[in-house]
């Protein structure tokens, strides 16, 4: 399947998260706004706030078993606790192979009934679905970080979410903020 990169068809808001338990809640508000058959990219860099997230996404879904990092076994499916969708949770940061290593987990048959969530996705997922929400997660830094308090300024991140494709045009993203 060729799907264009082009991301032109975008909806996008940039919210600024002050601590842990922010993103956490950021996860659970964002949960509201998914359904079945969506793709998650997270993006930042090492100790970002990605796997925090997915926990709050996890919580806000209502799925089963504890929300950790799948980094050694690429990939992590939490049954729904009621009527909702799995969240299927991969780690792509060892993967160096795209499309072709990631169709090795089956990801393009979770899919359609699962919210997949993809961390260090970019660049090696794009090609499952038209449609994607894309989270970039960057720590805020010097000016950039509102905290009086260096402890409290190392928490700080901005957050950028953009959704891509039909699915995401004209879906409000504000009220994640």
């Amino acid at each position: 399947m060729n799907v264009p990169h082009d991301i032109s068809a975008a909806t996008a808001t940039r919210l600024t998260v002050k601590s842990a338990e922010d993103m956490r809640e950021l996860g659970r508000r964002l949960a509201a706004l998914l359904r079945p058959g969506d793709l998650v990219l997270l993006s930042g860099e090492l100790g970002a706030g990605k796997t925090t997230m997915t926990r709050g996404l996890g919580e806000g879904l209502g799925v089963r078993g504890a929300v950790t990092s799948p980094t050694f076994v690429i990939a992590r499916v939490h049954p729904p606790l009621g009527d909702g969708p799995a969240l299927v949770h991969v780690d792509a940061y060892r993967l160096s192979g795209g499309l072709d290593e990631m169709e090795d987990l089956d990801l393009d048959v979770s899919l359609p009934e699962s919210v997949v969530v993809v961390e260090w996705g970019d660049g090696k997922v794009e090609e499952l679905s038209e449609d994607r929400l894309r989270v970039v997660i960057e720590r805020a830094v010097g000016a950039d970080a509102p905290a009086a308090d260096a402890d409290e300024a190392d928490d700080v991140r901005s957050v950028t979410v953009t959704g891509v494709g039909e699915r995401w045009a004209g879906v409000d993203l504000t009220p994640l903020g």
